[in-house]
């Protein structure tokens, strides 16, 4: 596979490593690509950076993720959108976003590396969740199908703008700006079925670091 360039607003592109580890580590799920039977085929996923690779699990069952952990090359793409760009005309409004694609072969995990993997998306959504409750059982672990997709150079990149909208190129009255777009926890809610109603630290942390100030 070619090295990875941009042709249009090359500016806002990178293939700065740190700049791929900030948004992957921040951003908590995103669409994997490939071919099957020679039509796209495209699934949103949970993921988890650990290192320098990439964790993705799905059920054994499906069998679009069997191709690609049988060697197929997918790409992993992953987006955060921050602010709508109002401009002077619609033509000239944009988004500020931060973006990822990473390319790659994705290589299935064997027994003991799937269990390590997968407590790793588990903290990686809610750290210290692990912790709290029983360990998965083998029975779970082999219902799951886990892979990772290295993180090698030239094989991503990310594409990032900020700002607000740009001058008008004529004279306008309209008005043009940008609106920044948060996400957000809202109080935690305690299921019908649990015996319990204390929210356990970990999810108290997970929400209260998302919360709107």
């Amino acid at each position: 596979m070619p090295v990875i360039s941009l042709n249009r607003l090359r500016e806002r592109g990178s293939t700065e490593r740190l700049a791929l580890d900030a948004i992957l580590d921040d951003v908590l799920a995103g669409t994997l690509s490939t071919v099957v039977g020679g039509a796209p085929w495209v699934v949103p996923m949970l993921f988890a950076r650990q290192g320098d690779r990439i964790i993705l699990h799905g059920s054994t069952g499906a069998g679009a993720l069997r191709h690609v952990a049988a060697g197929a090359p997918a790409a992993l793409a992953v987006i955060a959108v921050d602010a709508l760009i109002v401009g002077h005309t619609t033509f000239d409004s944009s988004a500020n976003y931060r973006s990822a694609v990473v390319y790659g072969n994705l290589t299935p995990l064997g027994d003991e590396d799937r269990t390590t993997a997968l407590d790793a998306v588990s903290e990686r959504l809610i750290p210290g969740r692990t912790s709290e409750v029983r360990p998965m059982t083998k029975q779970e672990i082999a219902k799951t199908l886990v892979m990772s997709m290295p993180i090698s150079e030239g094989r991503f990149m990310t594409k990032v703008r900020t700002g607000t909208a740009g001058s008008p190129d004529e004279e306008t009255g309209a008005w043009h700006g940008h609106v920044e777009l948060r996400t957000v926890a809202l109080e935690p809610v305690t299921a019908p079925t649990s015996t319990t109603s204390e929210v356990p630290q970990s999810v108290r942390n997970f929400a209260g670091a998302r919360v709107l100030v």
